[in-house]
């Protein structure tokens, strides 16, 4: 197979190579202040790129395997986070809760590209109770309650055990403080390459 410089992609190929990446404006970053809790860092940065008028500051890509290993990977909305996990929602009739069902982790990222701020989180996934899954799809709006089944909304929470938050940098010098938890709390590194 030969390349040819008149194929379609080509254009597209070169546009890609040659576009600007990480052009927001990183917020300044106290790594000697860092929060024992990643949850807080992660309401922090929520917070912050609510204030600089980021949109959807709460959606993110959540990825998950299918039974036979292939990846798959949609945006959806956190729902919440707590001690227990970082909660999404779905029906469990949806690709996604067969997945789930079927291999139970899945990695969230959030993209903040205003703010050159990303949030990785990964780690095994768990179901809420019926109660509490019933609780968020109440929660919703009459007309999105009326399209899910009975008993088929899931809320499910990743139950971390690695949370990153990455800031880049124009000069490729990139900040990332990873989160594991280390039996009584959380543990974090700081890296930057």
């Amino acid at each position: 197979m030969t390349h040819d410089d008149s194929t379609p992609g080509t254009a597209l190929n070169d546009g890609l190579r040659g576009r600007h990446a990480l052009t927001g404006d990183a917020p300044e970053w106290d790594l000697e202040a860092l929060p024992d809790d990643p949850a807080v860092l992660f309401a922090e940065w929520l917070a912050a790129a609510d204030a600089a008028a980021v949109p959807e500051p709460h959606t993110a890509t959540l990825a998950t395997v299918d039974a036979e290993g292939m990846p798959d990977a949609r945006t959806l909305i956190l729902k919440r986070v707590d001690e227990r996990g970082w909660a999404i929602a779905s029906t469990r009739s949806s690709r996604k809760g067969a997945q789930l069902d079927a291999a139970p982790a899945a990695a969230l990222n959030f993209w903040w590209q205003p703010q050159v701020r990303a949030v990785r989180v990964r780690g095994r996934v768990e179901e809420a109770t019926v109660q509490e899954s019933a609780a968020d799809l109440a929660a919703r709006s009459p007309a999105a309650r009326a399209l899910v089944a009975e008993g088929d909304w899931v809320l499910w929470r990743i139950v971390p055990e690695r949370i990153e938050f990455w800031q880049g940098s124009r000069g490729r010098r990139h900040t990332r403080a990873v989160y594991v938890p280390d039996g009584s709390g959380w543990s974090h590194t700081v890296t930057v390459d």
